[in-house]
């Protein structure tokens, strides 16, 4: 028992002195390098840490550059899960609690780090990378960056440590049949989304966050006519269709002043002057839906975009409070909505992973609105509801006007 116990402290004190030693060659490195005034690259890393007097050897010397480059430009101790297979999310609770999510349930991991004023360090750095302030005047912030998108949360907001919430964003975009054979969508319903994309539908992918949309939708903007110009109007530019005339539109935050912010309800008029052959509007949250629902009931039709909603059947209600922050009244709203709105795509997630479980088409009754089912996801396949002969009826009204 004495000598495993001795075993064991020898090799928790070793592991705490190759990580302080680790963290004081790149704490070194980094002084060296940003004391310099020269650009940061590959090679001005490379000089600092083989001239740091540590005998690294040269494959220490190699992966000593990669943790320095992963402080300085990257996600520091995070950036070896960016390689993993299948991961969309990495989440930061802490300095000892870094979970990942690879579609089927957060797992936590083994990743540390000495402590939360480097998981602070780390957040506000990649915050100012985005254009963006994290400190006491302003302790939440979401930007944008190359890949991912990183939304942070400063103590004593955070009621523990520095939080860290990182979306990756997909290497690229995945064809429809990619997902149908992913298992996220049945052929049936597969083949009446390319319908609907063909005969230029308006539609919303509903779904909580995290089931899909953005990748659904960006799919669905692929298998649009490559004479088509797609203008994509989002608050954190996420979109990647694969399609060859693509124009992209973001919001923009206030400056330190409180001015000069520019919101999605702005760019939809803005877009509107563009000559858009689809206008999309990444996510629909807010006043913007006045201005969407105004350009699909003017001829922008095959337009479309996301909404978060917990069914088909909500997104009505859904609709309605966000119009009612544009000002609009509940009749005016699902006026606008029926005459505008084709379709509802809806998304769930499960520990099956992420589903098309719904298309619902959208109509109005004495003011009221309402999603009517047409297609529901059953235990062998689509099965077909009363919204089946009004979805179909829209696809042949389309066909028929073009």
């Amino acid at each position: 028992m004495g000598g495993s116990g001795r075993h064991a402290r020898n090799g928790a004190a070793g592991r705490y002195r190759s990580e302080q030693g680790g963290r004081e060659l790149v704490e070194q490195v980094r002084a060296d390098v940003l004391s310099g005034g020269a650009p940061v690259t590959g090679a001005t890393l490379a000089e600092a840490v083989f001239s740091s007097g540590r005998l690294l050897g040269s494959e220490g010397g190699m992966r000593a550059v990669d943790r320095v480059r992963a402080d300085l430009q990257g996600l520091g101790p995070l950036q070896p899960l960016l390689l993993q297979a299948g991961v969309t999310d990495i989440l930061v609770n802490g300095p000892n609690q870094v979970w990942t999510d690879s579609g089927q349930g957060l797992e936590r991991t083994g990743v540390r780090f000495t402590s939360d004023a480097d998981v602070q360090a780390m957040a506000v750095r990649l915050i100012a990378a985005g254009g963006r302030r994290l400190d006491d005047s302003c302790p939440c912030a979401d930007v944008q960056l190359n890949g991912y998108r990183v939304h942070a949360v400063l103590p004593p907001v955070s009621t523990g440590s520095t939080l860290l919430s990182i979306r990756l964003r997909a290497p690229r975009s995945f064809r429809l049949d990619e997902l149908e054979a992913g298992g996220m969508l049945e052929k049936g319903c597969a083949d009446v989304l390319r319908e609907m994309v063909k005969g230029r539908l308006n539609f919303l992918i509903s779904g909580a966050t995290g089931t899909g949309k953005t990748t659904l939708l960006s799919s669905l903007l692929s298998l649009c006519d490559p004479a088509e110009r797609l203008v994509l109007i989002e608050d954190a530019a996420e979109l990647d269709p694969a399609h060859p005339h693509v124009v992209g539109l973001q919001t923009r935050h206030s400056n330190i002043e409180r001015a000069g912010s520019v919101e999605l309800a702005d760019l939809v008029r803005q877009a509107m002057r563009m000559r858009p052959d689809r206008l999309v509007v990444g996510e629909c949250r807010g006043a913007e839906v006045r201005e969407l629902l105004a350009a699909m009931n003017t001829g922008h039709d095959g337009a479309g975009g996301t909404i978060h909603a917990n069914s088909a059947s909500t997104v009505p209600a859904r609709l309605a409070a966000l119009g009612a922050l544009a000002g609009m009244s509940g009749r005016a709203l699902a006026l606008q909505a029926a005459g505008a709105l084709d379709a509802v795509v809806h998304l769930e997630r499960s520990a099956a992973g992420r589903t098309v479980t719904e298309i619902a088409v959208l109509s109005q009754n004495d003011g009221e609105l309402a999603a009517v089912t047409a297609l529901s996801l059953g235990p062998t396949g689509m099965i077909r509801h009363r919204g089946w002969e009004q979805l179909q009826e829209r696809l042949g009204l389309r066909a028929g006007s073009r």
